[in-house]
């Protein structure tokens, strides 16, 4: 259930674009192209692909029982860490960062995005493989940048196996197993962060992990702990990205 196209704008718009010609993919459908040439992030970050990496969405369709959608994305990176962990089993160093980024050393190996259309969540995964590309103000990596030589179709498989699993679980009332799977795969409570909040003031804190909803929570220095419904929590000290 893997289509794969060599060149597309964003499988995460080509996705969106069937639901809204009233298309209804399957769940466990996944759609990875070659090349992007409108790949995006979070925010409506641009987010330039590379030939060998991995570039796919899939579909997940809500019903009224399911969790918040929002944790999809969370459920997503469980999968998406063990299916890199799968393909390459010697690796260290990877964690989860809320809300949908994957860190290998303190960079960023990859990124999940969550775009909605009615009743229909397209999940968008992107992981660098063989290159990183250049962001701004951030670090990057790639699992061949530590000697990890992982073929796309490979990864795509597992991958598929893995977030199929994973969402047959969230359907089924396993949210609260997944959400401690993430936490056991996130950066570590306690760890130095900072948001920026609604007014864009920088907000500091130390990662409390999240609530049961997966919301993140932050530790403030006089011992409040203060939810974080969106943004983008970055490490501080010696966490933070250098450019």
């Amino acid at each position: 259930m893997i289509e794969t196209v060599a060149d597309i704008a964003s499988t995460n718009g080509e996705l969106l674009a069937r639901l809204g010609r009233g298309e209804h993919p399957v769940e466990g459908y996944w759609l990875v192209a070659d090349r992007q040439s409108a790949g995006r992030g979070r925010a409506g970050r641009a987010w330039s692909d590379g030939h060998g990496n991995f570039m796919g969405s899939t579909v997940v369709h809500l019903n009224d029982r399911d969790p918040q959608p929002q944790t999809l994305a969370l459920v997503a990176g469980v999968a998406a860490h063990q299916a890199v962990i799968a393909c390459a089993p010697q690796l260290q160093g990877l964690l989860l960062k809320w809300p949908n980024d994957l860190l290998l050393d303190e960079a960023k190996l990859g990124g999940i995005l969550l775009e909605r259309h009615g009743s229909s969540v397209v999940i968008g995964i992107g992981i660098n493989l063989v290159q990183a590309p250049q962001v701004p103000d951030r670090r990057t990596t790639s699992l061949a940048d530590h000697h990890c030589d992982v073929p796309r179709d490979r990864f795509a498989t597992e991958l598929a196996v893995r977030l199929r699993d994973a969402v047959d679980r969230w359907h089924y009332g396993e949210w609260p197993m997944l959400r401690q799977q993430w936490i056991a795969r996130a950066v570590p409570a306690g760890s130095l962060v900072s948001v920026r909040d609604r007014d864009q003031s920088t907000i500091t804190g130390s990662f409390a992990g999240i609530d049961d909803d997966g919301v993140a929570l932050m530790r403030l220095a006089d011992g409040t702990v203060r939810a974080i419904h969106a943004g983008d929590i970055e490490m501080v000290g010696s966490n933070a990205p250098r450019g």
